[in-house]
């Protein structure tokens, strides 16, 4: 039994939603009379998914589109319509006579059993959208609405944000609150704009504040109930719950806090990895650079950063990884006027990848918004993810058989571009991934149906692969996927990927989206480039079918190799041939873990030494033409992008990330 507030009815009606045997659920309309028996209508009937423990935990009702949202103690948001009239519904004979005026025993069973026994004359509906078990097996506890977006919690330890497409659920994203908070029960939003999270931490009770991220009140309660209320006001606070069978009350006057966030937090640990995507114009404010980071503590990032401004603004904050956040990978960023997005807006599919062999793609809609605070809005669409050990945790008795490879992590990865063509475009992104158990994997993304697969993998290298790049070559009408990867041994390796990307595009379309990994196949080119660990790589094309291939090593020196790609004719496949490589040892004093190839001749590298250098290369070697101290210690990546000035001129800029975050 549920209790559920109807929007826009008298205070005195409520109704009450009943679940019952083989998983039906009965939708009755009480109404209070003074001194009568109440009224009731039934009003709908709805059929829950078959599960073992088949009842709804918590609903509410939507104020548009006559819509019913309940979740289930299987973990399972519904959707339901429950566009009842007055016509349909079932009223209780004992108030269409007149009712009596005295209540007794008999007026209690005699509006059961009339409610009841007209209830077939109402069909049984299903969900018109359904996410079966998004709160895990352990359930669903609360459901609420806060302006156009629906929240819900479950003892899975997050609280999702989601939104109505016409009748269709879509998951926006998930967050976790706070590290083992994992009983979580309700959200409350405060005038101020603050979201407190409610819930039990191992045998405490709390009120989680998301803006300040601190425990605001605390009782020691056992934890874990599930009869319990909570009040707050301006002066005083309660918290209630049944143990034992008592009801036991705590009360304490409310603290006044003069704590306020001066500058919100980016990370609480080390930022790993750092992507631009791009920039946002808004009236009367700077121009305003949005960036992607992700860190050692399981969350990414996304914020704002003005060219004159000296403080980042968080956007919107990802915490779907159960681990580090290793690697970041944009796919196709687009600009002002492009179709399904504002005159001033950006939209990228972003791919996030780390520890435990985890991905996931989420799709970032940015648009100027000078009301809000940041003056940028942040929309986060969660599309798809992938685990390698996604089986192996569906498996039973999982806990006698031993788990293969389960510190792998996701250390590198590049979006393959332009899979498709003009005569067969495909909805198919494909992502190179170097993972650390020593394989080179790719996988497919088809956005529409939200699957991430595994299509392909080699394990050639043998050792942890650092850093890969996908990179096109296009020549003579016809275009060759290529794949650069490195691993810790100092080896660069050149891949051909277009027959694998090929076979994989038929097997998605005739499995529907399911297939076995194929094999990546062999290299077709290794170099050994570094005596230790490739910490840095980037490609850059030059004309005439040749490519400049820039790597960084934990020894100090970088390296550079004149690629030329060309047509084997005996093999009618991709040839590949070193025309110069140029190393410079020593070029740091420290491992270099940022390097890019700004123009045919011109390299900028950045090392944990804290110098970023710009280097003029030639085929007599690398000349330093001019050295830059930044302030971020432990250099972990480096990424740049140049600007357009008046009269022609281009302006390099680079975003550094490490124990902090700097852009020059």
């Amino acid at each position: 039994l549920s209790w559920t507030p109807c929007p826009g009815q008298s205070p005195g009606t409520a109704f009450l939603l009943v679940s019952g045997p083989d998983g039906e659920m009965l939708w009755l309309d009480v109404t209070h009379r003074p001194g009568r028996a109440p009224m009731a209508r039934l009003m709908g009937r709805y059929l829950l998914p078959p599960c073992k423990q088949r009842w709804h935990t918590c609903a509410i009702f939507l104020s548009h589109g006559g819509l019913l949202l309940c979740g289930d103690r299987r973990g399972s948001l519904l959707l339901f319509s429950c566009s009842s009239s007055p016509e349909r519904a079932v009223e209780s004979t004992s108030i269409a006579s007149g009712g009596s005026d005295s209540v007794d025993e008999d007026s209690d069973s005699e509006l059961e059993l009339s409610c009841m026994s007209h209830k077939e004359a109402l069909t049984l509906s299903a969900p018109v959208s359904m996410l079966f078990g998004l709160h895990g097996k352990t359930g669903v506890t609360s459901v609420a609405c806060h302006g156009d977006y629906i929240y819900s919690t479950g003892r899975d330890g997050v609280y999702r944000q989601l939104r109505l497409q016409g009748q269709q659920l879509e998951v926006l994203q998930k967050h976790r609150p706070c590290k083992g908070l994992q009983w979580i029960e309700e959200l409350r939003f405060t005038p101020d704009g603050d979201l407190l999270v409610l819930g039990f931490h191992a045998d405490n009770f709390v009120v989680w504040s998301s803006r300040t991220g601190e425990n605001l009140h605390c009782v020691p309660c056992g934890g874990g109930h599930r009869s319990w209320s909570y009040w707050s006001g301006p002066s005083d606070e309660a918290f209630a719950f049944i143990k034992c069978g008592d009801v036991m009350l705590y009360q304490r006057e409310a603290e006044h806090r003069e704590q306020q966030v001066l500058l919100a937090s980016l990370h609480g640990r080390e930022v790993a990895c750092v992507r631009r995507l791009g920039a946002v114009e808004v009236p009367c404010h700077d121009t305003l650079n949005i960036f992607v980071s992700g860190s050692e503590d399981t969350t990414a990032c996304v914020l704002a950063l003005g060219d004159h401004s000296r403080a980042a603004m968080p956007l919107a904050r990802l915490s779907d990884h159960i681990s580090s956040v290793r690697a970041l990978a944009l796919a196709g960023p687009t600009g002002p006027g492009d179709e399904g997005f504002g005159e001033k807006g950006l939209s990228a599919l972003l791919f996030s990848a780390g520890g435990r062999a985890q991905i996931e793609c989420c799709r970032l809609l940015c648009a100027g918004d000078p009301a809000s605070k940041s003056a940028v809005a942040c929309q986060v669409v969660h599309v798809a993810s992938h685990r390698l050990d996604e089986h192996w945790e569906r498996k039973k008795n999982r806990h006698k058989l031993v788990k293969m490879d389960p510190e792998t992590r996701y250390m590198s990865l590049s979006v393959i571009p332009r899979t498709g063509n003009e005569q067969l475009p495909t909805p198919w992104k494909f992502l190179a991934a170097a993972c650390s158990d020593g394989s080179v994997r790719v996988f497919g993304l088809l956005e529409a149906a939200r699957k991430l697969v595994l299509v392909a993998e080699s394990f050639h290298h043998q050792r942890c692969v650092l850093k890969v790049e996908a990179f096109l070559h296009v020549q003579g009408g016809g275009k060759r996927h290529l794949l650069c990867s490195a691993a810790t041994d100092g080896s660069i390796a050149f891949w051909d990927i277009t027959s694998p990307i090929v076979d994989a595009l038929d097997a998605l379309h005739q499995e529907e989206g399911e297939m076995q990994p194929l094999a990546l196949g062999s290299p077709l080119l290794t170099v050994m480039a570094h005596s230790c660990g490739v910490n840095s790589l980037h490609i850059r094309e030059m004309p005439e079918g040749q490519y400049v291939v820039a790597s960084g090593s934990d020894d100090g020196s970088i390296h550079i190799i004149l690629l030329e790609v060309g047509r084997d004719e005996t093999t009618a496949g991709t040839s590949l041939r070193v025309l110069e490589q140029v190393a410079r040892p020593c070029a740091h004093a420290a491992h270099i873990t940022g390097i890019r190839v700004l123009q045919p001749d011109l390299l900028l590298s950045a090392s944990v030494d804290q110098r970023l250098t710009l280097w003029r290369w030639s085929p007599g070697g690398l000349d330093a033409l001019s050295t830059t101290f930044f302030h971020v210690p432990d250099l972990a990546e480096m990424d740049c992008w140049e600007v357009g000035e008046a009269g022609g001129e281009l302006r390099y800029y680079c975003v550094l990330c490490g124990q902090g975050l700097e852009m020059l």
